[in-house]
C-alpha cells in the first residue's frame, strides 16, 4: 500500500469512520434510498424536534437582544438603560463585549456536559438560568451590575446554539442537518421582528409601580424563558433509542441510518484522547476560520440555500456564493455616498441575507465531516466559541459613532473583507476535500477496501 495512502488512511481515524463507498453494498436507510417507513420517521421526528428547538432559540435571541431595545426605550425622557445606569457608549459597548468574552468561553464545556446529562436535562437547565439572569438585568442600576449580569447571561446562553447543533446530529443523517438548522437560526429573525414590536408595547409601562419601561422589558422578557425550560425538560427527545413515542421499528430504523453518520446517545462522553484528536486537526480550523469571519456582518435565503446544499452535496459551493453576495453588499453599502440611502439599505438587504445564508451550509459541512460523537461536540462547539462568540466581538467596535454622518464605512469595507475570507477559505476546503476524495476513491477500487468519503 502506497504509503501516503496509508497515512491519509490514518489521519480520518479520529473523526471518519470506515464504510463501504459502493451505494449497493449498503441498505437502503444508508445507499439515500428513502423508503416509505424512514419519510414518516423522519416526519414524526421533524414535528416532536425542530419546533421546540426552534421555540428555544427564539426565545434565547429575543433575551440575548433585548438589550439594544432597552438602551432606546423612553430615551427622550431619559428613562432608557444607558442613562439610568449612567454608562457611556464605550461602557455600553463593553457591556456588550463580555457577553461575547462568556459565550465564547463557556461553549465548549456546555456541550460536554449535554452528552454527559443528558440534551433535555441540560438544555432545560440552561434556559431557566438565562430566564432568570433577563429578569436580573431589569434590577441593575449601574455600569458594574449591567456588565456582570450581562457576562452571566453570555455564560448560560453559550451552551444553547452548539447544544442544538450537537444535538441534531443525534437524530439527523448528515445532508438532513443544514435545512434542519436553517429553520432553527430562522427564528432568530423572527424574534428580531416581534422583539421590536413587544419593546414598542412594553415601552408604555414606563414608570408603572415606579419602575422604567426597559426594567419591565427585561422582567416580561425573562419569564417565558423560565416556563419554557419544564416544557424542554419534558417533552424534548433525547435520543431516537430512547424515545418513548417511537415504535421498535422505528427506533431500529432510526439507529440503522445513523449508524455510520449520526453522533450516538450511548456513545462514552469526550476523553481526553478525543479532544486531542479534534483539537489538532488543521482543517477544523478552516472551518472554524469561515465560521468567524461571517459573524461580524434572511431567513427564506437561509432555508433554500441550506436545502440546496445538501441536495446536491455543495455546501462549500454554497457558502462561499452566500458569502460573496454578502460581500458584494457590503461594498455597495460602503462605495454609495452616505446621502443614498434607499440604495444603501438594498446593498445591507443583500449583505445580510448572504451572509446569513451562508451558516447552515458551514454548520452542515463542519458536522458531516467529524463522524467521532464525541468529536462532533467538541468541534461544534469551538466553532461556534470562534464565530458566534469570538467573531461577534469585532462587530462592537467597527461601526463607530463618528462615522454616522459617513455611511460607517469602516464597519461596511471590514466585513465585506471577512466576508471575501469566507469565500476563499471555502473554495480552499473544496478543492482540499475533493482531492482527498479521489486519492480515497482510487484507492477504495484498488484496494478492495472500505473508505468514507469527505462531504463536500
Amino acid at each position: 500500500m502506497d504509503a501516503k495512502l496509508e497515512e491519509e488512511m490514518a489521519s480520518q481515524k479520529a473523526d471518519v469512520e470506515a464504510i463501504t463507498i459502493f451505494k449497493e453494498d449498503l441498505p437502503p436507510a444508508q445507499a439515500g434510498v428513502i423508503s416509505e417507513a424512514e419519510k414518516k420517521l423522519l416526519w414524526k421526528q421533524d414535528i416532536r424536534i425542530i419546533p421546540i428547538s426552534a421555540g428555544i432559540y427564539f426565545l434565547c435571541f429575543l433575551d440575548r437582544a433585548n438589550i439594544g431595545n432597552a438602551k432606546v426605550l423612553n430615551v427622550t425622557t431619559h428613562d432608557d438603560l444607558q442613562h439610568t445606569a449612567g454608562m457611556s457608549n464605550k461602557q455600553f459597548n463593553v457591556a456588550l463585549m463580555v457577553f461575547l468574552v462568556a459565550y465564547a468561553v463557556f461553549e465548549v464545556p456546555s456541550n460536554i456536559l449535554l452528552k454527559k446529562l443528558r440534551p433535555s436535562r441540560w438544555l432545560a437547565f440552561l434556559m431557566f438560568c438565562w430566564g432568570v439572569i433577563t429578569m436580573c438585568m431589569g434590577a441593575t442600576n449601574s455600569f458594574g451590575s449591567v456588565t456582570g449580569v450581562r457576562f452571566l447571561l453570555g455564560v448560560f446562553e453559550a451552551g444553547l446554539f452548539p447544544g442544538l447543533v450537537y444535538y441534531i446530529t443525534f437524530w439527523y443523517r448528515d445532508h438532513e442537518r443544514s435545512v434542519r438548522v436553517a429553520f432553527i437560526l430562522a427564528s432568530a429573525t423572527l424574534a428580531g421582528a416581534f422583539g421590536g414590536a413587544i419593546a414598542y408595547g412594553i415601552g408604555h409601562m414606563n414608570q408603572v409601580h415606579g419602575l422604567a419601561g426597559w426594567r419591565w422589558l427585561f422582567i416580561l422578557e425573562g419569564i417565558p424563558s423560565c416556563l419554557s425550560a419544564f416544557l424542554v425538560l419534558f417533552f424534548l427527545p433525547d435520543y431516537p433509542e430512547s424515545a418513548t413515542w417511537l415504535s421498535e421499528q422505528e427506533k431500529d430504523l432510526a439507529i440503522q441510518r445513523l449508524f455510520h453518520e449520526g453522533s450516538k446517545g450511548h456513545h462514552p462522553s469526550m476523553t481526553w484522547q478525543d479532544a486531542k484528536a479534534t483539537l489538532t486537526d488543521w482543517r477544523l480550523y478552516a472551518h472554524y476560520a469561515i465560521y468567524f469571519a461571517v459573524s461580524p456582518p434572511f431567513a427564506i435565503c437561509q432555508v433554500l440555500v441550506a436545502i440546496s446544499a445538501d441536495r446536491f452535496n455543495a455546501r462549500g459551493y454554497h457558502a462561499a456564493g452566500a458569502a460573496l453576495v454578502g460581500a458584494v453588499g457590503f461594498i455597495a453599502s460602503a462605495a454609495l455616498p452616505a446621502t443614498s440611502y434607499k440604495a444603501r439599505y438594498g446593498g445591507l438587504i443583500l449583505a445580510t441575507a448572504g451572509s446569513f445564508a451562508s451558516i447552515p451550509p458551514m454548520l452542515g459541512w463542519l458536522t458531516s465531516n467529524v463522524v467521532s460523537t464525541a468529536s462532533t461536540g467538541l468541534a461544534i462547539a469551538i466553532n461556534v466559541s470562534i464565530g458566534g462568540g469570538l467573531g461577534q466581538i469585532p462587530g462592537v467596535w467597527i461601526y463607530k459613532a463618528d462615522e454616522a454622518k459617513r455611511g460607517y464605512p469602516t464597519g461596511h469595507w471590514t466585513n465585506a473583507g471577512f466576508l471575501l475570507f469566507v469565500v476563499a477559505v471555502c473554495l480552499g476546503l473544496r478543492v482540499f476535500y475533493g482531492r482527498k476524495n479521489k486519492a480515497l476513491i482510487a484507492h477504495g477500487e484498488r484496494e478492495g477496501v472500505s473508505v468514507r468519503l469527505y462531504k463536500l
